[in-house]
């Protein structure tokens, strides 16, 4: 990262910093009017990006001209990113036989975003049509003024800027200046006609995963879970892989119902209840909780409404309030402690009397030890639990933190950096350690098992002193390791008995690691 990006924050971690209003987004939209009231500026050209996807050819604002463009500015760790794919995809289905494109400029935070291939993997896990430029000198960013994580600025058929602003939320206001400039550009007779591009996904062969992020292990059972993520649904195997019973239709949707019938969108976390007869679902991109009865068969919604909620002071019944992208969950009891990844803070869910309140963080983005409801919290997106603690994998701050349960709990930090834009990869102890956005944590015994995800390894925290080492994984930029086992991206990890079963996201399998001995092997799913 530059020097001079080093105060460049995601939309998030900027509401933090200035508490503006509007829960913290910064609008900069240009106030030109299409009529042509203002001096609309004339946009820079795309031709400084490394690499191109999602289209045959590089693009350049010339072969832009006739089109109203729209560019979204974004790196793929963010969750505020995140969260304008669905509005992206309603304007472009919205105007899709219009002469209407968007761009994606990819501008990354981390130094794993910078390689475009593991952006491809990025447009693929979010469905993403668009053609993206690859911006990891950041020089689109820069000439266009960019100052936050995501930022959408709309170009003119003639090639001029015409509107600019940061955050997400603002679909009806997009769609409105999109509508707006065609219909001007219609009459001015300015306008080309509609282009397609192609896909990255038209060369992409799906595996039995794709992409699958998260992994719980029922050993005394005989079973394992996975979050088959980007095939929206939810499968049960035997511990050697078997599948046993195929949850969802695979498609997009948030339907209730029978296995065959229910449907999901991108699921992540997962947990159990105390008998083993129910599997609670983080539907994460649903912005709900899922309830799958494994006797009967059959999905239910415990909480969230499908719309996407921004209270920081959330208390009431979880079938009418809205959540914010949840990430992972564990279960103590009759609770489901939930990473609200959105809001950058835990939830609860009461399963006696259904109800979901906040339980700690105050949704700025930041580390900040204290006081539960006091803490500050990066983007949460792993939970582990000893029944007394939580262990949070706080991503986008790189760092494991501590939350007590109790009446009177305190959030702490158990290693890593705790700084949005420190991180590496340092064994060490407690602070001292570096980990790159990591997605996933595990506990056994005294040990806790991190996913630290950007740098393609697991790591092991011993809780007695917060020394971290390198557990499993070379690493994809240390070839000559004498480790077993290359990961990309792993996002997942549950302990059942003696082995850590680990969610390999970008290469589309789980791999089971011995914790006594660190021997792996992949685990075959197969079944109908």
């Amino acid at each position: 990262m530059q020097s001079n990006l080093l105060g460049t924050l995601c939309l998030g971690i900027l509401a933090g910093l200035l508490a503006t209003a509007e829960h913290g987004i910064l609008l900069s939209l240009a106030r030109n009017e299409p009529s042509g009231g203002g001096m609309p500026i004339e946009a820079p050209d795309l031709r400084s990006a490394d690499a191109w996807l999602n289209t045959e050819k590089p693009i350049t604002l010339a072969d832009l001209r006739g089109q109203v463009v729209l560019l979204d500015f974004w790196t793929y760790c963010c969750i505020n990113c995140m969260h304008v794919f669905p509005d992206l995809k309603y304007l472009e289905n919205k105007f899709r036989d219009e002469p209407f494109v968007v761009v994606g400029v990819h501008s990354g935070k981390f130094d794993q975003e910078k390689d475009p291939e593991n952006i491809r993997n990025a447009v693929l896990r979010h469905n993403i049509e668009h053609p993206v430029a690859v911006d990891s000198d950041y020089e689109i960013w820069k000439a266009y003024g960019v100052q936050a994580w995501p930022t959408l600025i709309v170009i003119d058929p003639e090639g001029r800027i015409v509107g600019q602003i940061s955050g997400e939320g603002h679909r009806e206001l997009l769609e409105k200046i999109v509508d707006q400039h065609l219909d001007v550009h219609r009459t001015k007779r300015t306008l080309g006609k509609a282009m397609t591009f192609r896909r990255e996904r038209e060369s992409f062969r799906s595996e039995m995963l794709e992409f699958p992020g998260k992994v719980l292990a029922d050993s005394s059972r005989g079973r394992l879970f996975i979050s088959d993520t980007n095939h929206d649904r939810v499968l049960m195997t035997n511990l050697e892989g078997k599948i046993l019973k195929k949850i969802g239709t695979g498609r997009v949707g948030l339907n209730d119902g029978g296995f065959a019938t229910a449907r999901f969108h991108q699921p992540q976390g997962l947990a159990l209840d105390a008998e083993g007869k129910t599997l609670y679902v983080a539907d994460t991109e649903n912005h709900a909780l899922r309830a799958v009865d494994l006797v009967g068969e059959t999905v239910s919604t415990l909480a969230g409404t499908g719309k996407q909620g921004n209270d920081f002071n959330a208390n009431g019944p979880g079938r009418s309030t809205e959540l914010s992208s949840p990430w992972d969950l564990v279960r103590v009891g009759e609770r489901l402690f939930i990473a609200m990844a959105g809001s950058h803070q835990i939830w609860t869910y009461d399963l006696l009397n259904r109800r979901v309140a906040v339980f700690a963080g105050t949704g700025q983005e930041s580390r900040v030890d204290g006081a539960n409801r006091s803490a500050a919290f990066g983007q949460p997106s792993g939970l582990a639990t000893d029944g007394h603690r939580l262990f949070v994998a706080d991503s986008e701050i790189s760092t494991i933190r501590m939350v007590e349960i109790g009446v009177e709990g305190r959030t702490g930090t158990l290693a890593g950096s705790g700084g949005l834009f420190e991180f590496g990869r340092k064994d060490g102890i407690g602070t001292e350690a570096r980990f790159q956005h990591p997605l996933g944590v595990a506990l056994a015994g005294d040990d806790l098992f991190v996913a630290d995800t950007f740098n393609h390894v697991i790591r092991r925290v011993e809780l007695g002193g917060g020394r971290v080492t390198t557990f499993l994984g070379s690493g994809r930029d240390d070839p000559e390791s004498d480790s077993a086992i290359s990961f990309n991206e792993p996002g997942g990890l549950s302990v059942g008995g003696d082995h850590l079963y680990i969610a390999d996201t970008n290469q589309h399998r789980i791999v089971v690691a011995d914790i006594r001995t660190g021997t792996v092997k992949i685990l075959k799913i197969s079944g109908p």
